[in-house]
């Protein structure tokens, strides 16, 4: 049997987000046909590994060099090293950039880089960073490749970073989208017993300030609906949550259950999927939605007004506002069959663009021509 491909995963961090997600869905897709090392930029922070399949050979680098750091010749040189022991290097967003550039200062003998951008923090919400786009602009010259998920990524990446069409691959994320058409879990969420005649309003974020969750729960204490706000995740936002709510008179109506891994155990208890969040690309959390058949109310951010199906472009709203948000999911509130019939729609969508089978043959096929080798983590090598 041909040997293994031996990928070096250079992330930002490995604690279990969207592109963790994502890279690891691959890492089981690829199967033994891949062996994987992953380095995380910020120590210790690698949860994601919980999610890698039994079957699948890596391991997490013990003393790798720093990925963060002033600029350095030196520290260039120490990952450039590094990475000369692998036949492939995928790197992630922001935090390791520099994993990129240590490729174009000292680039003899290091194997192809694909790069990958998913999206900006709370610095770059509300406009990229000058020196930040000079840097990647840079880097990214020595890259075999970048990979994004959203269209205005790809926009970003040929108009701010100048990188060449050719260069430039957008592939959509996708998940198993059968798994949402399960039933949920009786007690999948903590804490949560749906009440008669109540709508239970849910979201699955991190919670960041990007994300503007107490705007959310503004909107929702402006309901004359009865209803249930469920918020899915974990972050240093919780306090601010939490006193919205108390300021609304909603408290009691607020569920908080923290960080739940695999959505499609609970994303069906909810009647609709709701986003406030200030800056978004390609937002996973909407696909998985769509694909338990829900509809989604959001500001027009990132490509959540193209995600959804047609007819959800209504309650896609004009801006950030909050009386917009609240009309929209009033709307819904109050005609149960419109957000049945919407949901279907956005289910229908979700199994024939968003399913994972596409995302990983595309993925497969760009890191299969990075290194030359057609078919590699594809099919059987034997």
């Amino acid at each position: 049997m041909i040997r293994p491909i031996s990928i070096l995963h250079l992330h930002s961090t490995f604690d279990l987000g969207g592109k963790e997600a994502r890279a690891v869905r691959l890492m089981n897709a690829f199967g033994d046909r891949a062996s994987h090392t992953v380095v995380s930029g910020m120590a210790g922070r690698h949860s994601a590994r919980d999610r890698i399949d039994p079957h699948v050979k890596y391991e997490i680098a013990q003393d790798p060099p720093p990925l963060q750091g002033r600029p350095s010749v030196a520290r260039y040189e120490a990952i450039a090293r590094y990475m000369r022991r692998f036949d492939l290097v995928l790197t992630y967003n922001w935090g390791a950039i520099d994993g990129v550039m240590a490729r174009r200062v000292f680039g003899r003998g290091v194997p192809p880089v694909v790069h990958h951008e998913d999206g900006f923090n709370e610095d770059e919400a509300d406009g990229l960073k000058r020196e930040r786009n000079l840097y990647r602009r840079l880097a990214l010259s020595a890259a075999h490749a970048l990979a994004v998920p959203s269209t205005t990524l790809e926009r970003i990446a040929l108009e701010t970073w100048k990188q060449p069409r050719s260069k430039v691959h957008r592939i959509v994320n996708g998940i198993a989208t059968e798994l949402y058409t399960r039933r949920p879990e009786a007690k999948a969420i903590p804490g949560f017993l749906r009440k008669p005649k109540e709508t239970v309003i849910g979201t699955v974020a991190g919670l960041r300030a990007v994300k503007d969750l107490p705007a959310l729960v503004r909107a929702a204490g402006g309901l004359s609906s009865r209803f249930r706000l469920v918020i899915v995740g974990e972050g240093p936002e919780r306090t601010a949550i939490e006193h919205a709510a108390l300021a609304m008179g909603i408290e009691d109506r607020l569920v908080l259950p923290g960080f739940l891994d695999q959505p499609y155990r609970f994303i069906g208890h909810f009647d609709l999927l709701a986003l406030s969040s200030l800056s978004e690309q390609f937002p996973i959390s909407v696909v998985e939605a769509m694909a338990a058949g829900l509809p989604i109310v959001a500001p027009p951010v990132g490509d959540v007004p193209g995600m959804v199906a047609a007819e959800n472009a209504p309650f896609i709203i004009d801006r950030h506002d909050e009386v917009g948000l609240r009309d929209a999911m009033q709307a819904l509130i109050a005609d149960p069959d419109l957000r049945r019939s919407v949901g279907e729609a956005n289910r229908r969508k979700a199994q024939a663009e968003y399913d994972e089978g596409r995302m990983i043959a595309r993925y497969a096929a760009l890191y299969e021509a990075a290194i030359g080798r057609p078919g590699a983590l594809s099919s059987d090598q034997s």
